[in-house]
């Protein structure tokens, strides 16, 4: 049979068409009554699915596709729809009916109950504000301005919308600089009451913190200002940060250590945080901890209580507390000494350097400490009764230890009658005067090494003196003489000393000693400026012929041997002299005149004047526009000398002719003497 013609199917095919036909016209009803004013766009035939949902959808969905903000804060678990059970929450109409006018309120009382909430008492908490204070005492239409209006204006809310940062209703008198919220810091009662919730896990503000502004830990113009403080939370400042330690190092190492703290940290050990001041009466120190501090309470100061050495009327710290040490002897006990040891490198470590730590008797000084004495007791030294060099002192005095003259001279006579008082101590490298220098301390008859007498004498020995004996200047007497002295003195035998001469003649008669002459070259005197002490033929620093002699050698000069100038003598003259002088300093002392003495009658017969090179007389530097009385001109100047000065005898001799010659033109230029008449018939 065909599947059209099956009642079965047709049957089917009717019952569906009459169900589409009673759900249109159930469609088609009308509503149960008017939609309230924020609805009333939806009224009208058709557009019940709009909110109701249609055949496949539901109220609620429709509800959250236009109010989107509900939807967010359920899904967000946020918002008093959020914290309802979300089956509650998805019952819209329990809260909200519609259908009952234009004049009915969809958020009422009724909503407020029916979520389990009051308007009026609504516990702000529930949506995670804690309204309290000032707060408590607002209408709901002081933050909720749209809380009674019966339409909201197309964007706006009643009561969504609004934040809980404070500064979205106040002003912000920070100006947005701050990192914390207001919260952390002020109550909502009044903005004067300052809070500090959390605070406790940087500084129980307790004691001495307890009535501290803000300000004052937290200045506006500092690194820890309220206004930066959002970075440094897991940071937090430690005592010394603030506050300026006055204690010793290892008493706050010790502190710190025996409390596992950091040393910026370990002040709450003794100071806690409910103390009022630094002197807090309940303020403790224990034993070990004062073992920190260098000084450890043992015997005999284990049984001396606090206040002894601590005097609590006393008004600073430093004054209570002025860090002395154990071995501080004299901060407590009187000084015996009257301050003789104070930083005395005798006894660097005080009192206990000459006395034990428990007793100042019987004093523990002995010879081998006495080493570290101005004096140590060695040689003859050693057999001296203490007595002979620190007396008995007088009554109220004390006995004198420090400040005796350790030097030789203070007990023994100076045979050198002060020769050697213009040396410096502590140049000479000893402590005990310049005796010790070279003498030793069994007898002055035993001396240190070798005598410097470049150093004590100011007169080297060096070269040629070297070789001589110390009798050769200090004759033996046959008997010592009244201090014990054999050796004689230079100036019993040669004299006062004045350099050289004292002992040697000056065979250059004072020649060099005049005043526009070097005193000094390279830090020497006297004949040392040429010669050495090896030989007087000796010149390490050569002769400067210029500067000594007034005569510069130079050119030919410079190549001439000494010899040439100065002739040796066969034999030494009176004063040792080997070398004939110079004949003179001028050109004619050494050179012939081939002028025939047409130049005698000039000043100092200055060659000079023509003949400046000191290479070859060959080289002029004559000029005759300055130099002669006849300046040349163009035509003068083209002729060669020999046409005007020429050979004849003078004064016996063969000589060009220099001077005297005519300046004027006849004197040159007359009938049978015309040269430049020749030159021109020439063809010059």
């Amino acid at each position: 049979m065909s599947r059209w013609r099956n009642p079965r199917l047709w049957i089917g095919v009717a019952s569906t068409a009459l169900v589409l036909v009673l759900a249109i016209g159930s469609l088609g009803r009308t509503s149960p009554g008017a939609l309230a004013a924020p609805h009333a766009a939806l009224n009208g035939a058709g557009k019940c699915a709009d909110c109701h949902g249609g055949f496949f959808g539901e109220m609620t969905e429709s509800c959250l596709e236009c109010h989107k903000p509900i939807a967010q804060q359920m899904k967000a678990r946020s918002g008093l729809h959020g914290i309802m059970e979300p089956a509650e929450a998805n019952r819209c109409a329990v809260c909200h009916s519609d259908h009952h006018g234009d004049a009915f309120q969809m958020v009422n009382d009724q909503s407020f109950m029916a979520a389990g909430a009051d308007r009026e008492t609504f516990d702000h908490k529930k949506i995670r504000f804690a309204m309290d204070g000032k707060h408590l005492e607002l209408d709901c239409t002081e933050c909720h301005k749209n809380a009674d209006i019966d339409v909201l204006p197309e964007g706006e809310r009643r009561f969504l919308g609004l934040d809980k940062d404070c500064a979205s209703c106040h002003e912000d008198p920070h100006e947005g600089k701050m990192v914390f919220s207001c919260v952390e810091c002020h109550s909502q009662k009044s903005w004067e009451e300052l809070g500090s919730d959390g605070h406790d896990k940087f500084l129980p503000l307790i004691g001495g913190h307890a009535d501290m502004s803000c300000r004052a830990c937290h200045a506006d113009d500092s690194d820890h200002a309220l206004e930066k403080l959002g970075h440094v939370r897991a940071n937090p400042r430690q005592c010394m940060d603030c506050h300026e330690s006055p204690h010793s190092k290892p008493f706050v190492a010790t502190t710190a250590s025996m409390a596992a703290l950091a040393e910026p940290a370990s002040c709450v050990v003794c100071h806690k945080f409910e103390h009022e001041t630094f002197r807090d009466e309940r303020l403790t120190v224990t034993v070990d901890q004062h073992g920190g501090s260098d000084f450890p309470l043992a015997i005999p100061h284990h049984d001396v209580t606090c206040a002894e050495c601590h005097k609590p009327e006393l008004e600073t710290f430093v004054e209570r507390y002025p860090g002395r040490q154990a071995d501080d002897c004299i901060a407590c006990h009187e000084d015996v000494h009257l301050s003789q040891f104070l930083e005395s490198p005798l006894a660097p470590n005080g009192c206990v350097d000459c006395h034990s730590r428990t007793e100042f008797t019987p004093h523990t000084f002995t010879v081998r400490s006495h080493k570290s004495a101005g004096l140590p007791l060695e040689g003859a030294h050693v057999k001296t009764d203490c007595n002979d060099c620190h007396v008995e002192p007088k009554r109220n005095e004390a006995r004198l230890f420090r400040g005796l003259n350790s030097d030789c001279a203070s007990c023994h006579r100076d045979v050198h009658r002060g020769a050697f008082d213009h040396h410096d101590k502590e140049a000479a490298g000893k402590e005990h005067g310049l005796c010790s220098v070279c003498h030793k301390s069994t007898t002055f008859r035993d001396l240190l090494g070798t005598f410097d007498h470049g150093k004590w004498t100011t007169f080297a020995i060096a070269g040629a003196h070297a070789q001589a004996s110390c009798e050769t200047c200090h004759p033996r007497g046959e008997l010592p003489d009244a201090n014990g002295r054999t050796l004689g003195r230079v100036s019993d035998h040669f004299g006062k000393y004045t350099g050289c001469v004292t002992c040697h003649k000056d065979p250059h008669d004072k020649q060099f000693d005049k005043k526009d002459l070097p005193q000094s070259v390279n830090g020497k005197e006297g004949c040392a400026r040429c010669h050495i002490e090896t030989s007087f033929r000796s010149f390490p620093d050569g002769f400067e012929h210029g500067t000594w002699t007034g005569f510069l050698l130079e050119g030919a000069h410079a190549r001439t041997d000494c010899a040439s100038c100065h002739k040796p003598r066969r034999r030494p003259d009176k004063t040792g002299r080997t070398w004939n002088r110079a004949k003179g300093n001028r050109c004619a002392d050494c050179h012939s005149d081939p002028h025939a003495g047409q130049f005698e009658k000039r000043k100092n017969n200055d060659c000079e004047s023509c003949h400046r090179s000191a290479s070859s007389f060959a080289d002029l530097t004559f000029r005759h526009n300055f130099d002669s009385r006849f300046r040349l001109d163009k035509t003068h100047g083209a002729l060669d000398c020999a046409e005007c000065h020429k050979k004849e005898r003078i004064n016996g001799k063969v000589a060009v002719r220099y001077r005297p010659l005519g300046t004027t033109c006849a004197d040159c230029h007359g009938s049978h003497n015309n040269p430049l008449r020749r030159r021109k018939r020439s063809g010059r």
